[in-house]
Order: structure tokens, then C-alpha cells, then sequence
């Protein structure tokens, strides 16, 4: 137990375990961020063509990457880049959103490893429909809506199929959320090649992608980001990424229905058991959960600044699976997500100034968010070291009582 305040009985804030799980993922961003500079280091000193000013460079851009705004006289200057930092923030909208996918499941007691499917799904059908709408002379705000929820249900459906298995045939989510990722960028390669109306034909060389939305008219509204952030691809999906997170996190902590979701995370049988129904609630975690990654699909690709490659049978969207450290990072919290989705997104960002403004490659950066992937599974083992020390040192002061 938490030590009390002898007064007020409260737990020392800094002692909770909101506190410990803050502390767990700070050291593994850390240890992530020193191999980062240990790379840079050596790196550096192997090449003859990275001086020592060359190697600080490298480290500085890590950290202050977004803020970077160019060289003077040979001499990185920093500032406030509008630029650098409105894309970060477009960056980050499919980050947070499937981290929430992620973290609702993981609430749930469930894995939901299905996330990149569930994005191909999203990112067909609102491509699809606003295409449809937009060369038959819908409304371009229309369009956009209609494309955006139409995204959002298939991802539903799609993220139903691994909860109806495991609800009614206990059969392990991450098996059948595998088989419906690869079932996802196949079908999603079928229906674009099938239809040489979505596809992109008066381009050279976009051979693959579909139609540019933006030649359509058809991109996510900016609500202010373009008077916030001038020049750069930021637009209103941030802002209603945040609003989901912030919806998500009252659904789950302070109604009903999150308290039963929850409750099935923590013990399916005992919640059963209290009355709750744990099919429907596995069911309807799984539904949420497609729900919000189809949604990343959806504001990425209808942002009117990015082309969709549909030829997808042989891979997998990345951002579906980089939501999964977001969530670990954040302990699947959904406000943390955005913060943890905004801080990849920095290392993206990190990543391609220092391939445009010093003699490194962006794979630092790819390394450096490896570590932070691979210390985030860490992150609850960082949190039981943390708390098996706090038991000792209480153990050790009953024992000198």
C-alpha cells in the first residue's frame, strides 16, 4: 500500500502509482535517448567527415530538432519554426489515435496488435467515398464528412471481428487480429486495383496511388493550425484527436461503461461473476478500438496533403504498430497518449533535420524510437523495481520499530 500522510491520510502524490508508471516510461525514454547519442558519438568518431562540432550538432538536433531553423554562418540557430512544429503535430494525429486504439483494448485485457489492419480499413473506405462524392459534385465539406464516418464504421466492424472471436470462441486476439492485417492490405490492394476510378492516372510516376483529394478540393479543415503554424501540414485533425482523447479518457473513468470495461481487464471471470457482461464488453472494446485506428487512417489520408499507396498486400502501415509503444508509454492512459504520440512524432521530425542538416541519416532517430519501442514493453517491469524497492525500505523501518 501507498504510504498516507499521517494527517490527512492521503497518498503523497510523488509515491502513487499514477507517479511510478509516469517514472517507469521517463526511464525508458531516457535509456532510449542516451543510445541515441551513444550511436551519434560513434558514429561520429568513425567518420572522417563528423568533427566533434559535428557530433554536437547531432545531439543537439535530437533534442531541439523541431525547433531547428537553419544554419548561419555555419552555425545551427534554434527558434520558434512553425514549420518544423505544425508537422509534428500532423505527425502525432495518427500516433494519438492509435495509441487510444491500443489502450482501450489494453484496459479491456486485450491485445489489439490489429491496429494496422483496422487503419487500411478506415483509409479505404473514406478514400473511397470522398473520391465518389468529390468527382460526382458533392460538396467538398460534405464530402469530407461523409468520408471521414464511413472510415470509422468499417474500422468498426473490422476491430468486431477479433472481439467476436474471442468472446465466443476464447480464441486469442493477437492470432486473429494478425490474420485480419494481412487480410486487410489484401482486400484493400483488390478493391483499389479493381476500380480504376479511385486510382491516379494523369500523373507520371503515380503509378499505385489514388486520386489526389486535394484535387478534389477535398482536405481536413484547419481550424487555426494554419494561422498557428504558417507554411506547415498542420490542420484540425490534431485538434479532434485531442477531443477523443479527452472523450475517451471520461468514458473510461468516469461512466459506467468504462467501469465494466475495466473491470473485465482486470479479471474477466470475477467481473462475470459481479454481473457484467464480459462477451459485450469485449465485443464493444474491440469495436472502439478499430474505431479509433480507422480514424488515424481517415485524418491522415484525408488531410488533402498526403497520397494513399494502395498496393498494400505487402506491408503494413507503421503508424498501426507504433501505436502500441505510444500506449505503453503513456500506461494507457488516454490523455498521456497525446503527449507520448506528440514526442514520437518530435523524433520523426528530429530525424529528418538531421539528415538535411548535418552529415548523420534519419536512421539515428529510427534507432533511438527502436530502444524507446523496445524499453516500453520495459516500462511495467520499471514499475515493479520501483515498487519491490519501496516495500524493502518499508520492511527495513518496521523492522527498526
Amino acid at each position: 500500500m501507498p504510504r498516507l500522510e499521517p494527517e490527512s491520510g492521503k497518498v503523497k502524490w510523488y509515491k502513487s502509482d499514477g507517479a511510478k508508471s509516469v517514472y517507469a516510461s521517463l526511464i525508458s525514454i531516457l535509456i532510449g535517448l542516451a543510445v541515441g547519442m551513444i550511436v551519434i558519438l560513434i558514429v561520429g568518431l568513425a567518420k572522417d567527415n563528423i568533427s566533434m562540432k559535428g557530433i554536437w550538432d547531432g545531439i543537439r538536433l535530437v533534442f531541439l530538432g523541431v525547433f531547428s531553423t537553419g544554419r548561419v554562418e555555419g552555425q545551427l540557430t534554434f527558434g520558434f519554426n512553425p514549420i518544423n512544429l505544425g508537422n509534428m503535430l500532423f505527425r502525432a494525429t495518427p500516433l494519438i489515435l492509435t495509441g487510444l486504439s491500443v489502450a482501450v483494448a489494453f484496459k479491456t485485457g486485450l491485445f489489439n496488435i490489429g491496429a494496422a489492419g483496422q487503419y487500411l480499413m478506415g483509409t479505404m473506405g473514406s478514400i473511397s467515398v470522398a473520391i465518389w462524392m468529390g468527382t460526382s459534385g458533392c460538396p467538398a465539406g460534405l464530402a469530407w464528412v461523409c468520408a471521414f464516418l464511413t472510415g470509422i464504421v468499417l474500422g468498426a466492424l473490422w476491430g468486431a471481428i477479433p472481439g467476436l472471436f474471442k468472446a465466443f470462441l476464447n480464441i486469442n486476439e493477437v492470432i486473429t487480429c494478425i490474420m485480419t492485417n494481412w487480410i486487410a492490405a489484401n482486400l484493400v490492394t483488390w478493391w483499389f486495383d479493381a476500380h480504376d476510378v479511385f486510382k491516379n492516372a494523369g500523373e507520371a510516376g503515380k503509378i499505385g496511388y489514388t486520386i489526389p483529394l486535394k484535387n478534389l478540393g477535398i482536405s481536413t479543415p484547419k481550424l487555426g493550425m494554419d494561422v498557428l503554424f504558417p507554411g506547415s501540414q498542420a490542420n484540425g485533425g490534431f485538434w479532434i484527436a485531442c477531443i477523443i482523447a479527452v472523450l475517451m479518457w471520461v468514458v473510461m473513468t468516469k461512466t459506467t461503461f468504462g467501469y465494466e470495461l475495466r473491470a473485465c481487464g482486470l479479471n474477466r471471470h470475477a467481473a462475470k461473476y459481479a454481473g457484467i457482461n464480459d462477451k459485450k464488453n469485449i465485443i464493444l472494446s474491440m469495436v472502439i478500438a478499430g474505431a479509433l485506428a480507422s480514424a488515424a487512417g481517415s485524418l491522415y489520408f484525408l488531410s488533402g496533403n498526403t497520397e494513399f499507396y494502395w498496393s498494400t498486400y505487402m506491408s503494413l502501415p507503421a503508424d498501426g504498430f507504433n501505436g502500441i509503444p505510444v500506449a505503453l508509454l503513456a500506461v494507457n492512459h488516454p490523455i498521456g497518449v497525446v503527449f507520448t504520440g506528440i514526442f514520437m512524432s518530435m523524433l520523426n521530425v528530429a530525424g529528418i533535420q538531421l539528415k538535411y542538416m548535418t552529415a548523420y541519416n534519419e536512421y539515428i532517430a529510427d534507432i533511438i524510437i527502436a530502444t524507446i519501442v523496445y524499453l516500453s514493453a520495459f516500462a511495467l517491469i520499471f514499475k515493479m523495481i520501483l515498487n519491490g524497492r519501496k516495500k524493502k525500505k518499508e520492511a527495513a523501518e518496521g523492522g527498526n520499530k
